[in-house]
């Protein structure tokens, strides 16, 4: 099969939406996906948004999402990957490897280093990510939302 990565241009909002929204349902956490076209076109026009879209012979296969940002405890900037996703028809050809690879390209040139988050039950990715040579380390992320901050201001 003939795989093509390309970057995500603001044409694409609705393809990578649809996508962000099959990975969410397949995580259970449709209810959290709240963006929109708008909101993704507005994204994908953003020099610091990567957005790589595999497509295997013409269909959309997956994708992977980071953000450029400032990495404060080295002084530089890292690639921080919010999603990789593959669609099940295109698991276990490549498809994601070649993902992560071609942000590595994007990557390279500049020596940023990429950072992930990772479900403790999500055995096959850690396996994936350890063929890929990354370091695994055990944390656990939090999340403060706005009514749970909010309500201790108001205290």
């Amino acid at each position: 099969m003939s795989t093509e990565i390309r970057r995500a241009v603001v044409a694409d909002a609705q393809t990578v939406l649809t996508m962000m929204g099959e990975l969410a349902d397949y995580q259970d956490q449709r209810q959290y996906v709240t963006a929109s076209v708008a909101d993704w076109k507005g994204f994908l026009a953003q020099e610091n948004v990567v957005v790589l879209i595999a497509s295997v012979e013409g269909a959309d296969a997956g994708y992977v999402s980071a953000l450029r940002r400032p990495y404060l405890w080295v002084g530089g900037d890292q690639l921080a990957l919010d999603d990789l996703y593959v669609r099940k028809e295109f698991r276990d050809a490549g498809v994601g490897r070649q993902l992560m690879l071609a942000l590595a390209r994007i990557a390279l040139p500049d020596l940023l280093p990429i950072g992930w988050g990772l479900r403790l039950e999500n055995t096959a990715g850690y396996r994936f990510y350890e063929r890929l040579g990354a370091r695994m380390v055990t944390k656990t992320a939090a999340s403060w939302s706005p009514e749970a901050y909010e309500s201790q201001l108001s205290e």
